[in-house]
């Protein structure tokens, strides 16, 4: 992560992917599968995924929320989005923020980063690359 990343985190409490992000890897990440499967890839994976707690899920809209606390104790809600672009594929987003205090040093775009790769590694015949 790049000093420049740290000394934003001073200041910013969140962290978020989209299609106009500046950052590449906080781009929205494509999948070359139906919405209801990547949802059951997701949903499955997030599950499993050990310092992670699911505490929504809404597959009609395509929205699960989580809650993820720092080794200092602090909690972070996390929520990634599917959104269907196509009847094979699908786009997905993560926002994460911390609660209280300002800034986060950081710790929210590793939370972003590390989900996106958790996913690519488990949809990797599907990412589609652009």
């Amino acid at each position: 992560m790049s000093f420049k990343r740290t000394l934003a985190g001073l200041f910013r409490s969140f962290e978020s992917s989209s299609d106009r992000a500046k950052d590449p890897k906080l781009k929205t990440h494509y999948y070359q599968l139906s919405k209801e499967k990547t949802w059951a890839e997701v949903t499955s994976t997030l599950k499993k995924m050990q310092g992670y707690k699911v505490l929504h899920e809404v597959p009609s809209v395509g929205e699960i929320t989580l809650e993820k606390r720092t080794m200092t104790g602090r909690a972070m809600d996390i929520t990634v989005s599917l959104i269907s672009v196509g009847p094979s594929k699908t786009a997905v987003d993560v926002y994460s923020a911390s609660r209280g205090g300002m800034g986060d040093l950081g710790s929210n775009y590793r939370v972003v980063m590390e989900l996106f790769d958790v996913f690519d590694k488990k949809l990797s015949s599907y990412v589609i690359r652009g």
